[in-house]
């Protein structure tokens, strides 16, 4: 199942995707998509009930409608850096022995295909294409073996990052967090459509041309590791999102070092998860 959030008229609403371009409001059901995601167990059937049984004019096609990020407004937003092989590489780095963490903060969220801002006080943002996993169950002291349980579904996403604040010192909250800079979507497909998350081709493209081409099997520590070092410290709570890493080609890596510029349109693409696609502007 894919669900989406998304704008018809003035207020956000929760909807399923369907396979030929159209949207079933889920509106009467749950209030919005962490209310969705809290609560389903409990409205499971009666979200898949409305699916099967919408008629054309129980839909809005896709077209018409504006996405926003399919949860708008998370209670935490957590990456992990340097955790692809080839991006290690490509940074000069060690591989590291502990999973390296920084959040992104809630005033980074944007939706899917919105504008990105470069700062004005910028000197060099760059992308980092990123599967994002999106928490369900959720809880403390998550096991491995338990972890595919406690992920709700996932998202197509880029870090976005500001390498100039983000290297000054050795704390990156700074140089992650900038408004705009956590795009994802283009909506949640949930977990059991996805299957094994590690083993999807993952792309990021740059006005066209391809910068990043992975897969997740490559990640070092993958998600079910990730979910367990997290919860030894924190709990995780239904709707949360977790950037989890990205691969080798990112700009600050090229040479020479090639940066985003006002214009520039980032397309990131997961096998199975679909796309985003955003162009960046000045910030005015």
């Amino acid at each position: 199942m894919r669900l989406a959030t998304f704008i018809q008229d003035d207020e956000p609403e929760v909807g399923a995707v369907m396979d030929d371009g159209r949207i079933v409001p889920l509106s009467h059901i749950v209030m919005d998509m962490i209310d969705l995601i809290s609560r389903w167990e409990e409205v499971e059937d009666e979200v898949r009930a409305t699916i099967e049984a919408a008629t054309d004019i129980e839909t809005v096609p896709l077209e018409s409608v504006m996405l926003l990020a399919p949860v708008p407004q998370p209670g935490k937003m957590m990456a992990i850096g340097l955790n692809y092989a080839d991006h290690i590489a490509e940074t000069g780095l060690e591989t590291p022995g502990h999973q390296i963490w920084f959040s992104k903060q809630i005033n980074a969220v944007n939706g899917p295909f919105d504008p990105v801002e470069i700062p004005k006080v910028s000197t060099f943002v760059d992308y980092e294409a990123e599967m994002v996993a999106i928490i369900g169950k959720g809880g403390r002291h998550i096991s491995k073996a338990d972890a595919p349980a406690a992920v709700f579904g996932y998202c197509v996403g880029n870090d976005v990052s500001e390498r100039t604040w983000q290297n000054r010192t050795s704390q990156w909250v700074l140089g992650k967090s900038f408004d705009t800079h956590a795009p994802f979507g283009p909506w949640i497909t949930t977990a059991d459509e996805v299957g094994d998350p590690h083993d999807l081709t993952i792309q990021g493209w740059v006005n066209g041309e391809l910068r990043q081409n992975s897969n997740t099997s490559h990640l070092v520590f993958n998600v079910w590791d990730q979910l367990a070092e997290l919860s030894q410290v924190m709990t995780l709570e239904p709707g949360d999102v977790i950037f989890t890493g990205t691969p080798g080609g990112v700009g600050v890596a090229m040479k020479p070092p090639r940066r985003l510029e006002p214009g520039d349109v980032v397309r990131v693409e997961i096998e199975r998860l679909d796309m985003i696609e955003n162009p960046f502007v000045a910030e005015t």
